[in-house]
């Protein structure tokens, strides 16, 4: 489309060196927009009118959406690698460190977590975060008065750092199969689906006044609810949204499953649910043949959180047999012990590898990899996107940097696969509806927010 066809409407142009599209590059790249950030203009030809272009020295691919986010996690992040000597330190130790960290913060508190957690993903390339909320209720796991403060703090805290957020609270009832809640987990406790329907409500009028903010809704796992309130709870909610829930992370959990319900977790899933491309099923680490196949065929999308995953010894994903399938999947942050979309990716294949002693996990790794977790990240934050920087979508990019020694050749077959298996840290900037959120490693609320977030850091316990 020419310039001149959007004449009226655009404001200003990039030139990048390049634009990273569904498939190839356009080199070099000339982006026009209009006043709130939407593409008007995407061609390899310089415009012929004679607004304002600003030349980027660098590579453009789109932003990447983190599918999957505990933000008051963040508060904990390292602070749980001290190991006791002869003890089995695991995913069931872990989170009784969670449990505390969860205990710590005040509304004001997460918020300013939350905030920096984000302003921390701009800078590794995330322009979209999916928060997987449970902390719902205050500290001693009475309601609000507003029962969406929670969700009203994590809002703020996604507006303040520029970044797009899925809201996806969650059901949170049982403290395993068969088990009732424990103390330590108040503050994640639903009494029943109605208060739970109730809090849903409340979150979607709040996201409805910011333009960048969305929801989703879920359950946290069926070892965390009855799998009839699963039931209900899909069958009653939304249908235009999409549901998110935790399974099949940690052997212990399979096991449990099984004895209690007679059935692996995602075989529940497949059995007893609608699954399809709405559906977003988080980690799925331990799956037997039958479940890979059926998943990949359901379209439902597998979360992958690879940092977290790999930190709490949780175990590899079948991604190898499942993208034979041509299975759905994204990644997330999860812990966010792990910030870095790129080296999640990397170290994603690279676990395949070392499982099958090949280096072909995937025909062309690097544009696989990118692919599937922008559009299918994209869907789990309910992002309807087809293609990469379509024409009447706002102009969302990180900036890789051109004079990398890498990356100053400009031979597009092998730039992509650089940027993904050779490069970190060489992002110049990230940019959200065409405007600069990031420039130099630099965003304008960091200082702001640093103090109190060093101030919230030391109200965190630990025994």
């Amino acid at each position: 489309m020419s310039a001149s066809d959007h004449s009226k409407t655009i404001t200003k142009y990039f030139h990048f060196q390049g634009v990273y599209t569904l498939g190839k590059w356009i080199t070099p790249a000339f982006v026009g927009i209009d006043a709130k950030g939407i593409i008007q203009y995407l061609s390899d030809q310089t415009p012929s009118d004679e607004l304002p272009i600003e030349y980027v020295d660098g590579f453009a691919l789109p932003g990447f959406p983190n599918a999957h986010s505990h933000a008051f996690q963040y508060a904990m992040a390292g602070m749980a690698e001290k190991h006791q000597k002869d003890t089995n330190d695991d995913f069931w130790s872990w989170r009784e460190a969670m449990y505390q960290c969860a205990l710590s913060m005040d509304p004001d508190q997460l918020q300013t977590v939350a905030t920096m957690l984000y302003i921390q993903m701009l800078k590794k390339g995330y322009t979209h975060v999916v928060e997987f909320h449970y902390l719902h209720h205050d500290q001693n796991g009475k309601p609000y008065s507003n029962i969406s403060e929670i969700s009203v703090s994590l809002l703020a805290a996604a507006a303040i750092a520029g970044i797009r957020i899925t809201l996806v609270p969650v059901f949170y009832q049982k403290g395993g199969f068969g088990k009732p809640a424990e103390e330590r987990q108040r503050r994640f406790i639903f009494g029943d689906v109605d208060e739970y329907f109730k809090l849903l409500e409340e979150a979607y009028s709040v996201t409805q006044k910011i333009t960048t903010a969305q929801l989703g809704f879920g359950v946290h796992s069926l070892r965390a609810a009855e799998v009839n309130d699963v039931i209900e709870i899909e069958k009653q909610g939304p249908k235009h949204i999409p549901f998110h829930l935790h399974a099949a992370e940690q052997l212990k959990e399979v096991n449990d499953c099984i004895a209690y319900l007679k059935q692996r977790p995602v075989e529940w899933l497949l059995n007893n649910l609608p699954l399809s491309e709405r559906f977003n099923i988080v980690h799925c680490t331990h799956l037997n043949n039958e479940e890979v196949e059926r998943l990949a065929k359901s379209k439902a999308n597998v979360v992958l959180c690879p940092g977290t995953e790999a930190n709490l010894g949780d175990g590899i994903f079948r991604l190898t047999d499942y993208a034979k399938h041509d299975g759905n999947w994204c990644i997330g942050t999860d812990s966010h012990i792990s910030l870095s979309p790129l080296e999640d990716l990397r170290w994603m294949d690279y676990a395949q590898r070392l499982l099958t002693h090949k280096r072909n996990t995937f025909d062309d790794g690097a544009s696989y990899l990118v692919e599937k977790a922008i559009l299918k990240g994209n869907a789990a934050a309910g992002i309807t996107n087809n293609n990469f920087f379509e024409s009447g979508k706002p102009f969302d990019a990180i900036v890789i940097d051109a004079n990398s020694p890498l990356m100053s050749d400009l031979n597009t077959n092998f730039l992509l696969s650089r940027i993904v298996y050779a490069t970190d840290n060489l992002m110049i900037g990230t940019i959200i509806n065409g405007k600069w959120i990031i420039q130099d490693y630099y965003h304008s609320e960091q200082e702001s927010v640093a103090n109190a977030f060093s101030e919230t850091l030391k109200t965190i316990k630990f025994q």
